[in-house]
């Protein structure tokens, strides 16, 4: 059961009933420490080997596996979303820089999600998509924000929490409302299906690890750990407004609003918009160069060892 994508060869879902089948076969390949993955994407990038990228994509499909349950509830099969992600997950290897800091799995994860929304946003016929950033982030987003604002029953939202959708997301009104109701048509697909036609396991049955990989979970902290000391080193380099702008607009789990910040700093909506694109773009680029000075050990090291 495999499937060649561009030279890479992995194996391949066709159907939801090999779900359990697909799982116990990627479980087989194993998880890379971090100087055998550095190694690998150096050598696929330098010379484009295939063994590299082959290994460097199987350590990673139980990945691609946890983000399409995410998405398990727009109605699409697993088996599909999977082999979305996979596509996802071969052309982030293909992108990857390993001298920039990061672990693959953190770079793949924006492909792998990225293959998958495209995915549902073609199959979503009851669904009329626009083609702006802001209506796909609506999409994607209004799930989870009734739930934060514990808007359960059905119909149509109050219009106290249209507002606030509207607002977070940078939309219109009127298509919090549409959208809630094209997607209040589509359904959820049930966690108490059967997998098979005769019944056996269900979906929620796939929804949990019940043996989570110890160095898995190591290997993810020890990522977090990094990230947020980069995140820490870089917002220093930002000056106090851009910095509290910044930390208020994107880095909170409630943003405020451009107007709120326009009043708290006596400058205009568009000017607090400036400041914030000013500081995000400063910030990307001060982790980048740290990132690249965390790498340069690794880099060295490796050298020291060929």
């Amino acid at each position: 059961m495999t499937e060649t994508t561009s030279s890479l060869t992995v194996p391949s879902l066709t159907s939801d009933d090999g779900l359990g089948r697909y799982v116990s076969e990627i479980r087989r390949f194993p998880m890379l420490r971090p100087d055998q993955e550095y190694s690998l994407a150096k050598r696929y990038a330098e010379g484009l080997d295939a063994t590299s990228a082959a290994r460097l994509v199987t350590s990673h499909l139980r990945l691609v596996v946890k983000i399409a349950m995410g998405y398990r509830g727009y109605g699409m099969p697993v088996s599909e979303l999977i082999s979305e992600g996979n596509l996802g997950l071969v052309r982030a290897v293909k992108k990857f820089e390993p001298d920039r800091g990061f672990r693959l799995s953190t770079y793949a994860r924006w492909w792998i999600k990225a293959q998958m929304q495209e995915f549902i946003l073609r199959s979503w016929s009851l669904v009329k998509i626009g083609t702006t950033g802001a209506q796909k982030k609506l999409f994607f987003n209004l799930r989870r924000l009734k739930n934060v604002l514990n808007a359960f029953e059905d119909g149509d939202l109050r219009p106290e929490d249209v507002r606030h959708i509207a607002e977070e997301l940078g939309v219109e009104q009127v298509e919090v409302v549409n959208m809630n109701r094209r997607m209040s048509l589509g359904g959820d697909a049930s966690l108490n299906v059967s997998l098979a036609e005769e019944g056996g396991s269900e979906w929620q049955d796939w929804l949990t690890d019940d043996e989570p990989l110890a160095d898995e979970q190591m290997a993810a902290a020890q990522e977090s750990q990094v990230r947020h000391e980069m995140l820490d080193m870089a917002l220093k380099e930002l000056n106090e407004r851009e910095r509290q702008v910044l930390t208020e607009r994107r880095l909170v789990e409630e943003p405020r609003t451009l107007e709120d910040l326009s009043v708290v700093f006596g400058v205009s909506r568009e000017r607090v918009r400036q400041i914030e694109v000013r500081a995000f773009e400063k910030l990307q680029k001060a982790i980048e160069r740290i990132a690249l000075r965390r790498a340069a050990p690794m880099r060295m090291a490796l050298a020291a060892s060929m």
